[in-house]
């Protein structure tokens, strides 16, 4: 068995295992919201370990069969939820932009290792903020104007009471990472997936 034979089993295993820490992450009961069909779940902090663990590629792809797996109808979404009637849901703008919000985080987390900044918790900390603030709640208010018709204003504050949540989502996201990189440094290696 050659290298990128070695490489290619050890991508795909580790996307599959981060797809299904994700699925547990998100089956985990959420915090209902009042007031919203949208609970705080542990989901953004699997979506973010994704991609501060595995780099970009490797954590967006884990991401996306994660998205597959739920759209294809298996319950692995927050409230046991899965299937395609997901889409008519207020959170689908948060979902999509799982694989992007991995990527971006798992991106900025390569590019700062790889620039030897020192901080490496203070750096994974802004690479998962990024992520979190400016990719998935973006995404998550654009989804709730869509599906729930809601202004501009109305669906910011409908994702207020997600920021806290989400900011201690993000250092612990660090946390995680900063350990597992120190133990695992070539996991973050930004490499993209083999193809074969």
């Amino acid at each position: 068995m050659g290298r990128n034979e070695n490489n290619s089993g050890t991508d795909i295993a580790l996307v599959a295992v981060f797809a299904a820490l994700l699925a547990v992450f998100a089956v985990v009961p959420g915090v209902p919201v009042p007031g919203s069909s949208v609970p705080i779940t542990l989901q953004t902090l699997g979506v973010l370990l994704c991609g501060l663990v595995l780099g970009p590629w490797r954590g967006a792809l884990s991401v996306l069969l994660y998205l597959l797996v739920g759209f294809a109808g298996i319950p692995v979404f927050a409230q046991g939820s899965g299937g395609l009637s997901v889409f008519a849901s207020p959170s689908i703008g948060y979902l999509l932009s799982f694989p992007l919000a991995a990527l971006a985080a798992g991106g900025l987390a390569a590019w700062f290792v790889r620039s030897g900044l020192k901080g490496r918790y203070l750096w994974l900390s802004v690479a998962a903020a990024v992520g979190s603030f400016l990719v998935i709640d973006v995404a998550g208010i654009a989804g709730m104007m869509v599906v729930a018709q809601l202004d501009l204003p109305a669906a910011f504050l409908a994702n207020l009471p997600f920021v806290l949540g989400d900011a201690v989502k993000c250092f612990a996201a660090a946390a995680v990472a900063v350990a597992v990189n120190k133990a695992f440094p070539v996991l973050l290696a930004s490499r993209k997936p083999v193809s074969a």
